[in-house]
């Protein structure tokens, strides 16, 4: 059962907490922790991009050697990447003091940073301002919205999302935030995500959960096409719901996971509907492919095309954007097979394109959530994907990010 209020503290046993420590001039909140009281076992998803930030390769490597943690301090405002050893050192003395709040050891504490990259950390200004946000930090609704702003850069709205289970007749909670706005794209992207949760489930069951799961959700979202250095979708399960141990391939552990997939393809299409300057939500449906892999490049041509994305901020019913997208996607596909509608409306039908009223089309692109559904009309397979609109103000958004 999904909660309509949803926080990162949920889930019992864990504290959050943010506050501005001085990386955002605007004055909002730029610096987050997210806590267990006791160790939580902690599984991870990656940027696939060589370029990875600092902070980001420091988690990487804690949660490739060790099965629990205890936190993750989280700053934005800079990516603490491409600056060398700097960075490496940075990312650890943060780590550091906040385990020295906590009277615990460093590598028990996951570090992420997003923002500018290519400018160092003002760390003076961190580890200042880490002993307030720890010490503060508890299970209550505000921290745990506090801990979500504080992750924010360019999103316009809060992306938190929770639910329930039964299991083993007790009740188990799922919470995560997210932030990602721009630099989205498939293999993640500038986004980063953390789940709590208070099921009693090992690290290697968590992640074959978290890595089956991106696939079809945040892998399934492109907003620029451009993939980011920091990104990290990351869960931490503490057990304090005192059931039996959660296993892979029992009927627990299935609808564990069919909850926690729920809440991953909520968030994807929050990022995706918040894309920089987005005005719409599209989602691009494909059907009928030869192959998987021939589904997934025909999404992807579509949906990272900035002459289809402008097309739907211009409510144009352009099919030729379209089918041209397709054309050059990689696919193995027909031509002469294919359809499509856009939010309900034939345009295009066995390779053709068809009249339409363009009052209606308008009328149709003009809501916010636009479904595109391309049928190939070629085989058995599926694919689909979240993107938005390009817009003057993902332009605008963009040129002056680091002022």
């Amino acid at each position: 059962m999904e909660i309509t209020n949803a926080y990162i503290t949920l889930p019992s046993g864990f504290i959050a907490n943010g506050v501005h420590a001085g990386l955002k001039p605007n004055g909002n909140p730029d610096l987050a922790f997210i806590g267990s009281e006791k160790p939580a076992n902690v599984a991870g998803v990656y940027t696939s991009n060589l370029v990875k930030g600092h902070s980001l390769t420091r988690s990487i490597s804690i949660i490739r050697s060790q099965e629990a943690v205890r936190g993750i301090i989280i700053n934005s405002g800079n990516a603490n990447a491409c600056v060398g050893e700097d960075g490496v050192k940075d990312a650890d003395a943060m780590a550091s003091a906040v385990a020295s709040v906590l009277n615990t050891d460093p590598n028990m504490i996951l570090t992420a940073s997003t923002g500018v990259i290519g400018s160092r950390l003002p760390l003076d200004k961190i580890t200042s301002a880490i002993p307030g946000l720890v010490n503060s930090a508890s299970a209550s609704e505000e921290c745990g919205h506090l801990a979500e702003r504080a992750i924010m850069t360019t999103d316009t709205q809060p992306k938190e999302v929770a639910a329930t289970v039964s299991i083993f007749g007790k009740e188990i909670t799922i919470a995560a935030i997210a932030k990602g706005s721009g630099m989205i794209h498939p293999n993640l992207a500038t986004m980063i995500s953390v789940f709590t949760t208070d099921a009693n489930i090992s690290q290697k069951a968590l992640q074959s959960m978290i890595s089956s799961n991106v696939k079809d959700t945040y892998n399934r979202v492109t907003v620029d096409g451009d993939t980011s250095v920091c990104d990290m979708v990351v869960i931490m399960a503490n057990g304090a719901s005192e059931t039996p141990e959660i296993k892979e391939g029992t009927e627990e552990y299935e609808v564990f996971k069919e909850a926690f997939h729920s809440l991953c393809f909520d968030l994807a299409k929050m990022i995706a509907s918040d894309g920089e300057g987005a005005s719409k939500l599209v989602e691009v449906v494909v059907n009928g492919a030869k192959t998987p892999n021939d589904a997934y490049l025909c999404v992807l041509a579509v949906c990272r095309s900035p002459l289809c994305k402008t097309a739907i901020f211009g409510q144009d019913a352009n099919c030729g954007r379209f089918i041209t997208a397709l054309g050059y996607s990689g696919a193995d596909i027909d031509p002469d097979k294919i359809s499509m509608t856009l939010s309900g409306l034939p345009v295009y039908e066995n390779g053709v394109a068809l009249p339409f009223d363009e009052d209606v089309a308008k009328e149709k692109l003009s809501e916010h959530d636009i479904l595109i559904q391309i049928e190939l009309n070629d085989g058995e397979y599926s694919d689909r994907m979240w993107t938005c609109d390009f817009t003057y103000d993902y332009v605008k958004i963009n040129a002056s990010y680091r002022s």
